[in-house]
């Protein structure tokens, strides 16, 4: 089991999804190699990219991230992902245990429309990411 207990990781959740802040993600990084305990590692405001830059090739990793979209040329609409990060350079014992760690992770971070696997840094891609969450949606009207 993944040890999700810090307050920090639930003031950062709950940051994300405010909307009186500017936080826009945060990132989960396991305290060492041998441990299973989460910690907040950083928060950022910049969109995905930002957080995309932050990721470690040599660890496994959770973010939470709020992406902002055009509905049309009226509106946006705000949706928040989950991203289960595994670098490609992340030890085989990290990957064995992620999964099951990824279920105690979504106890806390609970409210999100899709979860992103993310092996490389171009799975973090928005354009692809937008388009999964305009299908998981509902209704569309621009024929995606």
């Amino acid at each position: 089991m993944a040890d999700v207990s810090d307050p920090a990781i639930l003031e950062a959740y709950n940051d994300v999804r405010s909307d009186k802040t500017d936080t826009k993600w945060l990132l989960l990084d396991y305290v060492s190699d041998r441990s299973d305990k989460l910690q907040v590692a950083k928060t950022g405001t910049g969109g995905i990219e930002e957080l995309r830059d932050c990721l470690d090739n040599g660890k496994a990793s959770f973010a939470y991230a709020r992406i902002t979209y055009a509905n049309d040329k009226e509106s946006t609409r705000e949706k928040f992902i989950l991203i289960v990060w595994i670098g490609p350079e992340c030890k085989v014992m990290r990957k064995a245990k992620i999964s099951v760690h990824a279920a105690d992770v979504k106890q806390v971070l609970r409210v999100y429309s899709i979860d992103v696997p993310a092996r490389e840094k171009d799975d973090l891609n928005e354009e692809p990411i937008v388009k999964r969450l305009r299908k998981a949606g509902g209704a569309s009207y621009d024929g995606i």
